[in-house]
């Protein structure tokens, strides 16, 4: 299957239009990441049809998610390469994205893609997100997180709702087993403020790839001892 219908049959099965115009900025930001993956680790997967299905589609499926379409403002939480946020970005130009990684030299490459792609409303933070959560700008000022970072869910929980306004959501696209993972984090999303709302099952076309998005909705505000300093989520998880 050629890359345009690749990414085409991606996003209108989940609704979206797809054009010249944006087909030509996926590959230009491929060829972006191929060139920088020389310098800095942004990631594995080198191939061009590997980038395009892993990577570009089953970012553009967590469009699969309403609540993504009608969204105005989202943060991408270690967003490494710029996925999901860059995707979702060159899908729907109108959405306003904050890119948020703690390695300087990939927000360097994302503030370099921005510019390159013409993105307007995208801002690259370096940083820890147990930093920003905590910060009056960033804190509970968006419609939606979303995060793709390899964590457990209790973890990934207490460093994405924080930056969650009340009425809005948390997705996670997490991979095809996470039910003992999701049992253990209930308590954690409780106390966070979230409640789980479904779980949405994700294929990606022409391959056997398939994830799910967590969708957790902000039911109440997060108590401000959350997001905890920086590490204590990983050693001393909420439970």
């Amino acid at each position: 299957m050629e890359y345009f219908e690749m990414l085409k049959q991606g996003a209108s099965n989940e609704n979206m239009d797809f054009n010249e115009a944006q087909y030509d900025k996926f590959i230009l930001y491929k060829e972006m990441i191929k060139e920088w993956n020389e310098k800095i680790n942004l990631t594995a997967i080198t191939e061009d049809e590997e980038i395009i299905k892993k990577h570009f589609v089953d970012s553009i499926k967590i469009f699969k998610f309403d609540g993504l379409k009608t969204a105005k403002k989202i943060i991408d939480i270690g967003t490494g390469a710029g996925f999901p946020g860059i995707p979702m970005k060159i899908m729907r130009e109108d959405l306003e994205v904050t890119l948020l990684d703690s390695l300087k030299k990939r927000v360097n490459f994302l503030e370099l893609v921005s510019t390159s792609l013409k993105l307007q409303k995208v801002e690259a933070i370096h940083g820890r997100a147990e930093d920003f959560g905590q910060n009056k700008k960033y804190r509970e000022k968006y419609d939606v997180a979303v995060s793709r970072a390899v964590a457990n869910m209790t973890v990934l929980a207490e460093l994405c709702m924080p930056f969650v306004k009340k009425g809005g959501y948390f997705v996670a696209l997490k991979g095809p087993s996470i039910k003992d993972e999701l049992q253990e984090s209930k308590k954690a999303i409780g106390i966070l403020g979230g409640k789980l709302q479904e779980i949405l099952e994700v294929e990606i076309e022409g391959s056997d790839l398939r994830h799910n998005l967590v969708i957790i909705k902000k039911i109440k505000e997060t108590p401000k001892t959350y997001p905890r300093k920086a590490g204590t989520a990983n050693k001393k998880p909420l439970k």
